[in-house]
């Protein structure tokens, strides 16, 4: 063999690691996505759950459900509402949100509405509580999924970090206020508080930690353009 065949040859056994590298991004990346859309259409559907369940709904998820039954609009369109609004108090409080504290605005209320569209009210006590232990787990699995991603916080997340930042008090004050203020409201507006909330409370933030390994996406030595500032173990595990 030649001298400059076995250079070219050489020359193509290193261009092939290179390329092998480069599908890498892309492949990372292509499963950040698929993490953050499926992990929040799968947030609406549990939420949609423990709707049906009747037992008992997330601290937010009262309130939502008390403002649809005083306005007449779904749970869906309250949620996305609702998110929106606090997306705006990110300004003062300087946040800056990622692709992910937009689609979270945008996907789980309509996944929400998809979800109670074709699943009836549970019925007998059987079925009322297999829903709530169902959807707290997925809403668990759904919470590791999109916060492993990596594209930034919800926006009831970005609130409570936004206020942990403004006030210097900690995180777990702001968010036990802003999540007692919120049931106590969503309460006294007709939204369902029962075995179901108290079950949320002290489950979700094990389950999501179980699931955020489970998800945990290796990081880019790149980086990445889209992604606010934060890390998953950080991120609020309530909505």
């Amino acid at each position: 063999m030649s001298r400059q065949s076995a250079q070219s040859d050489q020359s193509e056994q290193t261009e092939q690691p290179s390329r092998s590298e480069q599908s890498r991004p892309s492949r990372r990346l292509a499963r950040r996505l698929t993490q953050l859309y499926g992990g929040l259409a799968l947030y609406g559907a549990s939420s949609a759950l423990l709707v049906r369940s009747g037992l008992g709904l997330e601290p937010w998820n009262v309130l939502h459900q008390g403002l649809a039954e005083h306005t007449g609009l779904s749970m869906g369109v309250v949620l996305t509402m609702v998110g929106a609004v606090v997306l705006l108090l990110w300004i003062p409080l300087r946040q800056r949100p990622g692709l992910g504290t937009v689609s979270n605005v945008l996907v789980i209320g309509a996944a929400m509405d998809a979800t109670l569209g074709v699943v009836p009210d549970a019925d007998g006590w059987t079925l009322r509580i297999a829903a709530m232990v169902a959807g707290i787990v997925l809403n668990g699995a759904a919470t590791g999924l999109y916060i492993a991603a990596r594209f930034g916080p919800g926006p009831r997340d970005g609130l409570m970090t936004g206020l942990n930042r403004r006030t210097g008090l900690s995180v777990r004050l702001v968010r036990t206020v802003v999540e007692i203020t919120v049931v106590v409201t969503g309460f006294a507006l007709g939204g369902t508080v029962g075995v179901g909330t108290l079950l949320y409370a002290v489950s979700i933030g094990p389950l999501a930690q179980v699931f955020l390994r489970l998800f945990a996406v290796p990081p880019s030595p790149q980086g990445s353009t889209v992604v606010a500032a934060g890390r998953p173990r950080r991120a609020i595990l309530r909505r």
